[in-house]
């Protein structure tokens, strides 16, 4: 059992989520998770640092400094915003499909983890059927390779959840045009780190840290390197590097790979 305990910099104490692993720099904060038999104090500190039941990792704050990446903030959500506009005519489009299909919901949020390690709802058109997680759990109770699969890769690459229309949007990355609502709310960036869910936060170990240093992206490193067809570690390295060695030209030219990558669909199931 765990207890998760916050001091904000002011002293106001804030419980959070055992699971919510997370660590923020530039307002001195830390959070500390830890068996109840053996307490810790979460105290301010100039370093960002996170702090597991049997570890901790300190960061660096140069590590964490400067999330501006290419564009300001506010550049970034105008940008955004002028792309949502344009492709309006084809959401539509693709609305309209995944509703005459079965009925169900247009957009599926999914929580994924943000800066800081706070949660918010992912936006994506939806691609599995209404009962997705009734299969997953029908499909994973007799499929050994399945299970085997989902364990390492937490993706199934012929997953019998998603819909034929599902299927195209996914290959042609239109399932993630909702995500520039994501980015207009400041909840991630155009480049950055794939947006990951709760349970992959242990399969990162000491580099969600630095995961948690910048907002997710819409693209980043793992979509212009071949997606799913990337082992889970080297997703995890990727991530790692662009923290890393994030910059103007770095950024560039992961906008400008994108392109050629949704053209080709590498990886995209």
């Amino acid at each position: 059992m765990y207890r998760s305990s916050l001091l904000p910099r002011r002293g106001r104490n804030d419980q959070r989520s055992p699971q919510r692993f997370w660590a923020e720099n530039k307002i001195g904060r830390m959070l500390t998770i830890y068996p109840r038999d053996r307490p810790h104090v979460a105290r301010q500190s100039r370093r960002t640092r996170w702090i597991a039941p049997n570890r901790s990792v300190n960061i660096d704050p140069s590590v964490v400094e400067g999330d501006e990446g290419l564009l300001s903030p506010a550049l970034e959500k105008i940008i955004a915003a002028l792309i949502l506009v344009f492709l309006v005519p084809l959401m539509i489009i693709s609305a309209l499909l995944i509703k005459m299909y079965d009925g169900g919901p247009v957009l599926f949020k999914h929580r994924r983890i943000g800066r800081g390690g706070s949660s918010f709802y992912c936006l994506k058109f939806r691609t599995m059927t209404t009962d997705a997680d009734a299969r997953l759990a029908e499909l994973l109770a007799r499929d050994e390779a399945a299970r085997r699969e989902w364990a390492c890769e937490h993706k199934l690459r012929n997953d019998p959840r998603v819909t034929p229309i599902g299927r195209f949007m996914r290959r042609s990355s239109l399932d993630e045009l909702p995500q520039l609502l994501n980015v207009i709310r400041g909840e991630m960036r155009l480049v950055g780190p794939r947006p990951i869910v709760e349970g992959e936060i242990p399969r990162y170990g000491r580099r969600f840290a630095h995961y948690c240093a910048v907002k997710p992206g819409l693209t980043g490193l793992w979509q212009v390197s071949g997606r799913n067809d990337v082992e889970y570690r080297r997703r995890v390295a990727l991530d790692y590097l662009y923290v890393k060695r994030r910059s103007v030209a770095l950024d560039m030219w992961i906008l400008i790979a994108t392109i050629p990558a949704v053209i080709q669909s590498r990886g995209s199931y």
